[in-house]
């Protein structure tokens, strides 16, 4: 359900970016991700710290966006926020005691993690510094060489797909590392 409200968003831009242009899409994305966070804070009774401040980035881009009627203030959004994420994970790793995709992960409830080593989280996490540095990248590259419709498409599900691609590698990577050992020690004392 939490993916539903994060991705319906996306959706209704491209459903009125077809319909009407940029423009009128945008004024719809900026309605319904702000819709989208009173939900899910009214669920949960947390607010989401990623799509709080992806919001408020992109209240800010689609403001630019709007006044100065220039898309490329929405399509930097993307970018600018992938790079301050990398910033902060960066950042997590010098100035926290544990680095944010460790925070990230250990939301999981459930799960435990004594086997993943505090080099092993530095190490995955530079690994997410790398990967928002490249989804930023390619944001910029594909709004700046392809037609106005591709990008549209691309934010909607290129970038959706390369983080869900990117989250569950991960994710089988984590499950490796933290569930292996525990099915042979099962297995050898049966």
């Amino acid at each position: 359900m939490t993916l539903l409200f994060e991705f319906l968003p996306l959706i209704l831009f491209l459903g009125a970016f077809l319909y009407k242009g940029i423009y009128f899409a945008l004024v719809v994305l900026m309605i319904a991700m702000p819709v989208g966070l009173a939900v899910k804070y009214v669920r949960t009774k947390t607010l989401d710290k990623m799509y709080f401040w992806s919001t408020v980035f992109l209240l800010i881009a689609g403001s630019l966006t709007l006044y100065f009627r220039n898309p490329y203030f929405l399509y930097w959004k993307p970018t600018v926020f992938y790079w301050i994420a990398a910033a902060a994970f960066l950042g997590s790793q010098f100035f926290s005691k544990m680095p944010l995709v460790q925070r990230f992960f250990g939301m999981a409830d459930g799960l435990r993690f004594e086997k993943i080593t505090p080099a092993l989280w530095k190490k995955l996490n530079l690994v997410w510094v790398f990967f928002f540095i490249f989804a930023g990248a390619l944001n910029i590259y594909v709004a700046y060489n392809f037609e106005q419709a591709t990008w549209v498409k691309f934010k909607v599900f290129g970038l959706m797909a390369l983080t869900f691609v990117f989250m569950l590698a991960q994710v089988l990577w984590i499950s490796n590392l933290i569930g292996g050992d525990d099915d042979r020690e099962e297995q050898g004392q049966e």
